[in-house]
């Protein structure tokens, strides 16, 4: 794996492996502790576990130590943005943001691949959320070192991984387990669509008509009889192990927004929709959640517990990654 910039680049067993990695750096963080003692012993363990290069006693290991990350931005960003910057702390790296969007001479005309190279100099690792996948794609093939998608309109490959993550967790297993994304066709479902399938799941993306999924997506799809594309999220939803959903309104107040508004009508996840999935599916949502759109205030409360531990699981995932790209574990 030279890259991640979207899941179909990946084989399974590469998508298996960073799931792996992430379990095994959870595993290595340390627990909470309180009183002088537990903190005592708690260092006692670490300095121990450096001596005797045992990380797995010792919390996470400094496998970034002397590596340097960009973290670009070309819009706002919470959670990949925090995830990312903490993730290369805690791994003995060093993060530094830059807002791509006003501070890059690249928004003054110089040309992206210009950028690209020039940073590849300087860092060892970049991470960009942008827009169009195509200026990741450009910009990856100039840099010269491993370039991580934070997200484009296209594909979001570290929240699905954290997705992945959060079921395998909570379940024990993803082979055979049915998925039901809902909502826009956008780059969650197509992300959710390719992972989900790389990992050995049953697959069902259910959109309104007219927010289908990318045509390349469907194609890779289709070569996995365990793949349904419906626009009903009822048939969609019947024994499903895990919905997921993500955020489909724009800027409120516009035409757009009113459209789609309309359009997405019946395809909240609600108590009543969630009747037709299995009594213990879980619900997953990639955050920022708009109550009472994408998904009723009642569902999202009830299921907090797995939709904040996939928005932790971002750290963990994101931390494997850069370990395999740039720790060759």
């Amino acid at each position: 794996m030279k890259h991640l910039l979207k899941l179909s680049a990946l084989t399974p067993a590469e998508l298996t492996r960073i799931l792996d990695v992430a379990d095994q750096l959870k595993a290595q963080q340390a627990a909470p502790v309180e009183g002088a003692e537990e903190i005592e012993a708690l260092i006692a363990k670490r300095l121990e576990a450096k001596r005797a290069k045992n990380w797995a006693e010792g919390g996470t290991p400094p496998l970034l130590a002397g590596k340097s990350v960009a973290l670009m931005f070309s819009k706002a960003s919470t959670r990949t943005r925090a995830s990312f910057a903490v993730g290369v702390g805690q791994l003995g790296g060093m993060g530094h943001y830059m807002n791509a969007a006003t501070e890059l001479q690249s928004v003054g005309g110089e040309p992206l691949r210009d950028t690209a190279r020039a940073l590849g100099r300087y860092y060892d690792c970049v991470v960009w959320r942008t827009y169009r996948q195509a200026d990741l794609e450009e910009f990856a093939s100039y840099a010269g070192v491993p370039v991580i998608n934070g997200m484009t309109d296209y594909a979001h490959p570290c929240q699905v991984l954290a997705d992945l993550m959060t079921i395998r967790e909570r379940l024990g297993s993803l082979e055979g387990r049915k998925l039901c994304f809902v909502g826009d066709g956008g780059s969650m479902a197509n992300s959710l669509i390719v992972g989900g399938l790389l990992a050995g799941m049953q697959v069902c993306c259910v959109c309104p008509p007219g927010y289908r999924p990318a045509a390349d997506v469907i194609l890779f799809a289709q070569q996995y009889p365990s793949f349904q594309l419906l626009t009903d999220p009822v048939q969609g939803l019947r024994d499903a192990d895990a919905a997921v959903t993500a955020a489909w309104s724009c800027a409120p107040g516009t035409e757009e927004s009113e459209r789609r508004r309309r359009d997405f009508a019946g395809y909240q996840l609600t108590d009543a929709l969630l009747q037709n999935a299995k009594p213990a599916c879980l619900v997953l949502h990639s955050l920022p959640a708009h109550r009472g759109e994408e998904i009723s205030a009642a569902v999202f409360e009830q299921h907090a517990g797995e939709i904040f531990d996939e928005a932790e699981n971002r750290l963990h995932v994101q931390k494997a990654i850069l370990s395999i790209l740039l720790a060759g574990q």
